[in-house]
């Protein structure tokens, strides 16, 4: 095995077989950590980004509408996790929103889905990594300038764990990930038993600073409420991953769902009441004294100890890894979309660890430029973040309605169609009911869409001067990106088809060997070339008489059976000389392949390599665009045979 080999086994691990991917399947438990940290760790600055809207009207009337935005916001995620319910159980393939949209809504809805999700996935590894970071200098302040830096070392680690697959990242995500949850709640525990003892505590808020948006009103309220929705992403992932979760998928993903939506909407209200009821204001990220509303809140019931400095790192640890949400379905839902052939065909490829390795890449790069360019900083990427959830909320809701609506048509106007896979022979009345069912789910899931559509508007009509329009923008770019790809596609397919009328070409095969000069290394290469073409032939780009004269007498002093042709380079330059060779070989006849052998030096240490002449790269490079040219190198190994090679 090579150097380059064991260093990437020791890096992202030994390649797993194809027939032992069922043992790479999740639990429930390391499902939930894995698809659900993303959702879970939204509460730690959910309830911020609310308070940060509702302290700009300077009044109590204001702050103390922070509980009911909770609850309305907890209604809400019932309302989207019952319809991700039923398209876990109808769609058990995974695929989520996309397949949903794509199959009850055409490819538009589907591509408009993805391009929503896929842009939302990046925003949750660049709002994430920022929170975590953000709450690194809560605990720590002297490392504010260091910010950027430590949420990009962040994003680069989690790439590396998630190379390495998705069991072993499941195990290291379950600890922060069940740490943060107990702790929070620990903490609200805590926060409830000081609340009945004692009465709430009066905020000392900010004056309002006049302007008329920020009184108390609808704009207000609405604009408070579309903060709180940050909450609600990474709700959709579990319906995303259904197949990386053990047999049964469909009631495992579905239990883990289950599991997630309690448990948040437990600690969303909970510490939005916490808060409320403790009197704390947030406080705006880069000011001085900077500390999160749950770092407040901790070091009001627990003061500056163990438990606080514990609930901190456990905030920080889970806002780093709940990017790791994005991970798990970034690359999977990229996938679907490249094998409809709307992203590059890459993008499908499973690499040795059984993961899809180039979308994991490619999301820790657009999502390192993000936090580079905002600067790490949660307030200002947060307004970009929820319209893309928002918009896959209500086109996954709606296609689900006009699934069971379909569903429910076949069942009452064909007779012949089982009303349930277990009953072929269904009676009327068991159709009848079957019906009731169908329509049932579809008046839930046509309400969901309604209501996540006006959420969606409500989003776009508070944060336009946030911003928000770039995510528009941005997903108008994608689904146009999606176009061009699927017509290029199309298009080769096309021409690329075999029919009846196509026909095995005639073909000159012309062999040209590359001899720098005579040495042993280049005996097999010359044997090669003979046997591969009758018309073979040797080239030596000659930059100077005594090069020329030199490869001539070794060349016919050895006796080799093969002309050898000199080409001069007065400008010194070997490739240029070879391809206007090769150009003039190809012009001779249009039926003529010319196949360019390279002969390539193997040193026995890999450092060695770097004291050798590489033109096979550059010749590959130069030749690469021309048409019947072949260009291969033939290997010879320098102080003996390698090992495994």
């Amino acid at each position: 095995m090579s150097s380059f080999h064991k260093f990437k086994h020791f890096v992202f691990g030994k390649p797993i077989h194809a027939r032992h991917a069922h043992h790479e399947r999740l639990s429930v438990p390391f499902g939930l950590a894995v698809f659900a940290s993303d959702a879970l760790s939204s509460v730690a600055y959910a309830t911020e980004e609310v308070l940060l809207v509702l302290i700009l009207a300077g009044s109590l009337a204001a702050y103390g509408v922070l509980p009911i935005i909770a609850v309305c916001l907890a209604v809400l995620l019932v309302i989207i996790a019952f319809s991700y319910y039923q398209t876990i159980h109808a769609y058990p393939e995974s695929g989520g929103t996309y397949i949903v949209s794509t199959d009850n809504l055409g490819p538009y809805a589907g591509q408009l889905a993805g391009a929503a999700i896929l842009i939302d996935y990046v925003l949750t590894v660049a709002v994430s990594i920022s929170a975590g970071a953000q709450a690194v200098v809560s605990l720590a302040p002297q490392l504010q300038p260091y910010t950027v830096p430590m949420a990009c070392g962040a994003v680069g680690i989690l790439c590396l764990m998630n190379l390495r697959g998705a069991k072993e990242s499941g195990i290291v995500f379950a600890i922060p990930t069940y740490g943060f949850v107990i702790l929070i709640l620990i903490l609200i525990g805590k926060s409830l038993f000081t609340g009945i003892t004692s009465p709430a505590v009066v905020p000392q808020l900010p004056a309002w600073d006049g302007n008329q948006l920020h009184t108390l009103g609808g704009f207000l309220l609405l604009r408070a409420f579309a903060a709180s929705c940050t909450a609600l992403t990474g709700t959709e992932a579990l319906a995303d991953g259904v197949k990386a979760f053990k047999p049964p998928e469909s009631k495992n993903a579905s239990k883990a769902l289950v599991m997630m939506v309690t448990l948040l909407t437990t600690m969303f209200i909970g510490l939005s009441w916490a808060a409320w009821h403790s009197g704390i204001v947030p406080i705006e990220s880069g000011t001085e004294g900077y500390r999160t509303v749950i770092a407040q809140l901790a070091e009001q019931q627990f003061g500056p100890g163990f438990m606080t400095s514990a609930i901190m790192i456990m905030t920080a640890a889970i806002l780093f890894l709940a990017a790791n949400t994005a991970y798990a379905d970034f690359p999977r839902l990229a996938s679907f979309v490249a094998r409809d052939g709307y992203l590059p065909r890459q993008l499908g490829t499973v690499g040795d660890r059984l993961v899809f390795q180039n979308g994991i890449i490619l999301l820790s790069f657009i999502a390192i430029g993000l936090i580079i360019k905002f600067n790490a900083d949660t307030h200002s990427l947060i307004p970009l973040y929820a319209l893309g959830v928002f918009v896959a909320f209500t086109l996954s809701q709606a296609g689900m309605f006009r699934y069971f609506r379909k569903r429910r048509w076949m069942v009452l106007k064909r007779k012949d169609l089982e009303a349930d896979d277990e009953h072929p022979t269904a009676s009327p009345r068991e159709r009848n009911r079957a019906a009731r069912k169908f329509a049932i789910q579809s008046y839930v899931s046509g309400f969901g869409a309604v209501v996540t559509f006006c959420v969606g508007i409500i989003l776009i009509y508070t944060k336009w001067e946030e911003r928000i329009w770039i995510v528009i923008i941005a997903m108008a770019i994608l689904m146009t990106i999606f176009n061009l790809i699927s017509r290029y596609y199309k298009s080769l397919a096309k021409k690329l088809t075999v029919t009846r009328a196509d026909h095995l070409p005639e073909i000159k095969p012309t062999t040209l060997l590359l001899v720098p000069r005579m040495h042993k290394g280049i005996l097999l290469p010359i044997q090669y070339a003979k046997a591969m073409s009758p018309d073979a032939r040797a080239i030596h780009v000659a930059l100077g008489k005594e090069s020329a004269k030199r490869i001539k007498e070794d060349w016919n002093n050895f006796g080799v059976e093969m002309p050898l042709i000199i080409l001069d380079s007065p400008y010194r330059s070997i490739i240029q000389p070879i391809l206007d060779y090769v150009d003039h070989v190809r012009s001779m006849d249009a039926k003529r392949v010319v196949t360019v052998i390279v002969p390539q030096a193997v040193p026995k240490h890999w450092w060695q390599g770097l004291l050798h002449n590489n033109a096979a790269i550059l010749l590959k490079l130069a030749l690469g665009t021309r048409r019947n040219v072949v260009i291969t190198n033939i290997r010879y190994f320098i102080e003996g045979e390698q090992e495994n090679q």
